[in-house]
């Protein structure tokens, strides 16, 4: 274990090594339920898919038994008006509906932790545009880090891409996070904010960058299942997450099947994996 600063876990190469084994798996597991979304299926059938695949592959599956209470799933479901931590059940998914996939796996002791918004069907021009705005902040954030710099230039980096695009909510309560032996650490990674704050991006520091952001308010309230989160206005929201690490050469996205090598280089920003 590298060493801790202020709660912050600074990993060695090894382990981030492992991470990327971890964020790997998180990524192939995602991109079968991205397939696997269509007309009819339930949230849990989804989450069945998940829990065997990661199992499958030898990892554990981070989110099930988290929490208080217990989470009881493989995934977080959500959908439409749900933005976040949704539990899988009997609901089938009909045309139109959007659905936010949070996944995450631990692979010897290390864990991975990412999300994508999948649209069942077509859906109306401005939920396409909701799920490519808060897709590509969340790459504009990542693209922001560099070594030396502060969390909170990732923040930033988010925040004005979403403010550019239009009048859209950007969650203020849930944030992203540090990651590493456990699923969430110090330090929160928000998704607005000032530049230049918050702990030094160095190397073996990897962190989750997750924004959630909704067509309307960004005001919230969790269901009575005490998990999951929805809009308070009933307008609906879409979210993605990567796990990345700076390395000496740049960003190294553990959770993209790329590495993020593709998206990092079309924003003109060093890619640093292996």
């Amino acid at each position: 274990m590298g060493f801790r600063d202020r709660g912050v876990e600074i990993k060695t190469p090894e382990q981030i090594a492992v991470m990327r084994r971890a964020g790997l798996l998180v990524g192939e597991t995602l991109e079968l339920l991205r397939t696997s979304v269509r007309v009819g299926i339930t949230t849990g059938e989804l989450d069945a898919i998940a829990e065997d695949h990661i199992r499958s592959k030898g990892g554990v599956p981070s989110f099930k038994g988290y929490g208080h209470p217990p989470f009881p799933a493989s995934i977080c479901a959500s959908v439409n008006d749900q933005v976040v931590h949704g539990i899988p059940g009997g609901r089938a998914l009909a045309e139109g509906d959007v659905i936010s996939i949070d996944c995450g796996a631990i692979v010897d002791g290390w864990h991975g932790d990412a999300a994508i918004t999948v649209a069942v069907g077509r859906v109306p021009a401005e939920i396409e545009e909701l799920m490519e705005v808060t897709e590509e902040s969340m790459w504009r954030g990542i693209a922001a880090a560099r070594l030396g710099g502060r969390v909170t230039d990732i923040s930033h980096a988010i925040e004005a891409y979403v403010r550019s695009r239009g009048d859209f909510g950007i969650l203020e309560d849930y944030t992203g996070h540090g990651i590493g032996s456990q699923m969430h650490m110090p330090p929160n990674v928000p998704n607005h904010g000032r530049p230049g704050r918050g702990p030094k991006l160095v190397r073996g520091l990897a962190l989750a960058v997750e924004p959630m952001i909704a067509l309307g308010s960004q005001d919230t309230y969790v269901e009575d299942d005490d998990w999951t989160v929805s809009m308070s206005d009933g307008k609906w929201a879409a979210h993605y997450e990567h796990t990345f690490t700076l390395t000496p050469t740049g960003a190294w996205v553990l959770t993209a099947l790329d590495g993020g090598e593709a998206k990092l280089a079309e924003l003109g920003v060093p890619f640093g994996g292996a």
